[in-house]
C-alpha cells in the first residue's frame, strides 16, 4: 500500500475521530486529531478558546490545527475541524492536502451523536436545526474539495476505514 495522507473532513459527529483511529489501527499510521493539534499549539481546548477568546480565535487555531496536520509527512490520517472548510484558504491548502475523504451524515444522525459533548455549546437549544442550517451552508464546501464521500450514518467506523483503504489501494 503506498504511503498516503489522509485528511479526514465533515461536520461534528460525522465520525472523523473514530474513523481516523480505526484507519490508524488498520494501518498503523499515526493519526491526529484536530482537537489535540489545538490543545497543542494552544494550551486551550477549543471551547475553552471560544468562551475566553471569542470564536475569531477558535477559528484560526483550528486553521493553525489544520495547516500543522497536512504539514505532516506520509502516511498519516488527519481529522480537521468541521469549521476549517468556511476558510478559503483551507480549502486551498486542502486541495494538495492528500487524499480528502468527506464523512457525511444526516442532521438527525449528526444531531444524536454530538449532542452533549463538552464542546460543543452551540447545540445546546435546537441541535437538529443547527445541523440542518449548517449543513445547508457547509456541504457545497466539503464537496468542493472531497476526494471520496462516504455516509457514515449506517457505517461503522471499520466500513467507513476500508472504504477509504479501498480507494488508497486503488491509487487515489
Amino acid at each position: 500500500m503506498r504511503s498516503v495522507r489522509v485528511v479526514l473532513i465533515g461536520m461534528m459527529g460525522s465520525g472523523k475521530s473514530s474513523v481516523g483511529r480505526a484507519l490508524s489501527r488498520r494501518t498503523g499510521w499515526p493519526f491526529v486529531d484536530n482537537d489535540s493539534l489545538v490543545e497543542r499549539a494552544s494550551g486551550m481546548t477549543a471551547r475553552q478558546l471560544l468562551e475566553e477568546r471569542g470564536a475569531a480565535a477558535m477559528r484560526g487555531a483550528e486553521s493553525a490545527a489544520l495547516h500543522a496536520g497536512i504539514a505532516i509527512e506520509p502516511p498519516v490520517v488527519v481529522a480537521t475541524a468541521a469549521g476549517t472548510i468556511l476558510d478559503a484558504a483551507n480549502r486551498a491548502a486542502l486541495a494538495d492536502a492528500g487524499l480528502v475523504v468527506w464523512l457525511r451524515a444526516s442532521a438527525r444522525t449528526l444531531a444524536a451523536r454530538a449532542v452533549g459533548a463538552a464542546h460543543r455549546p452551540w447545540l445546546e437549544d435546537d441541535p437538529v436545526g443547527w445541523f440542518e442550517r449548517t449543513l445547508l451552508e457547509r456541504d457545497p464546501l466539503y464537496a468542493a474539495v472531497a476526494d471520496l464521500e462516504i455516509d457514515t450514518a449506517a457505517l461503522s467506523p471499520e466500513r467507513a476505514a476500508d472504504a477509504i483503504l479501498a480507494r488508497v489501494s486503488a491509487g487515489g
